[in-house]
């Protein structure tokens, strides 16, 4: 299936798209492209969010855009790089059978899958501001995320071969 198909059908069954991908084999260069256009997408994602910003407050978009920029593309990456492999430990604790790539495929993964209610977050955010919308939008997309990635990380550790 195609990344688009996929993200789809993470809503519907995470495990089930966990499981296919991860039985494609995981290689660095796709984990570290899924990263990315998870990264790409939060950056498009707060562009509203700047817009609004610039405006009401004067300051300059392109100032705005490159902080965000900065923040999503470059240091970003290393946080989730970072927060991967502590789940990764974390899981090998608690008797996961997994390795650190499948802990780095759940969490980029997850983030990537969560992206449709990322930007809708974000034109919420952009276009109406903060609010009751914008807090549950953001509970929905916090939600999503976590749901991906506790299904990724259970099905990568703790799934029985054979499903």
């Amino acid at each position: 299936m195609s990344i688009t198909q996929d993200i789809v059908a993470t809503y519907k069954g995470p495990r089930k798209v966990i499981a296919r991908r991860l039985a494609m084999g995981l290689r660095e260069d796709r984990l570290l492209a899924i990263l990315m256009a998870g990264c790409a997408l939060a950056f498009i994602a707060q562009m509203p969010v700047r817009a609004r910003e610039a405006h009401l407050t004067g300051q300059e978009l392109n100032m705005l855009l490159g902080g965000s920029l900065l923040g999503l593309i470059f240091i970003a990456p290393l946080l989730f790089y970072t927060l991967s492999l502590v789940t990764h430990c974390i899981a090998r604790v608690l008797g996961g059978k997994g390795d650190s790539a499948q802990a780095r495929f759940a969490l980029f993964w997850a983030f990537l899958a969560a992206s449709p209610l990322m930007l809708l977050n974000g034109l919420v955010a952009g276009f109406i501001g903060s609010g009751v919308e914008l807090t549950l939008v953001g509970g929905l997309w916090f939600a999503a995320f976590m749901w991906f990635w506790i299904s990724g990380m259970a099905q990568s550790y703790w799934a029985k071969t054979g499903e």
